[in-house]
């Protein structure tokens, strides 16, 4: 990452599970945190396996891992099938797994997985915004879960197109509440 930020949830702060909360405190930087009633490792598992994503998606554009097994380490990568009218339809999304610290903290960084011809040469490279979620311990058998999308290093039209980071907000809440249902189901 290069960075110095950090992005774990402060110490000593209980969230009530059903209010998700905020924190905007860095231009292009999008923070919602949830308080769910399981353990980190069972929430990790959820979020550290693709073809469970389309059950957690809280923006309804995955349709599917096109492959990429279970994430066990930086460097991992698994591809989404999406879909987003404004992109015109079905693409393809190639997940970099950037950060990976099992029951903690697990992020990845999406490239453009095809240009809709199926060229190979229009995979990409990741272009500077990512997925994050943090884990932290809140109490027995209880998780602070923090999803993050920062795109603070991404090109500026990015970052405009989706109001810096905070088009996402909705579909954030919906995932972390989609996956407290997953997790403590």
């Amino acid at each position: 990452m290069g960075s110095a930020r950090s992005w774990a949830c402060e110490p000593g702060v209980h969230h009530r599970k059903e209010q998700d909360t905020t924190d905007d405190n860095e231009p292009g930087v999008v923070s919602v945190s949830r308080r769910i009633g399981a353990p980190a490792d069972a929430i990790f598992a959820l979020l550290a396996d693709p073809g469970r994503h389309t059950e957690l998606d809280g923006t309804d554009m995955l349709r599917g891992v096109e492959s990429g097994g279970p994430i066990t380490a930086v460097g991992d990568r698994f591809v989404m099938n999406m879909f987003f009218d404004h992109f015109g339809g079905d693409y393809k999304m190639d997940n970099h797994v950037v950060e990976f610290e099992p029951g903690k903290r697990i992020a990845w960084a999406p490239a453009a997985g095809d240009d809709k011809t199926g060229r190979a040469d229009a995979i990409s490279e990741p272009v500077g915004h990512r997925w994050i979620f943090d884990l932290a311990p809140a109490g027995v058998d209880a998780t602070v879960v923090t999803e993050t999308y920062d795109c603070s290093q991404a090109p500026e039209q990015l970052q405009k197109v989706v109001q810096g980071g905070q088009h996402w907000r909705p579909a954030m809440e919906a995932t972390l509440a989609k996956l407290e249902e997953l997790a403590t189901a």
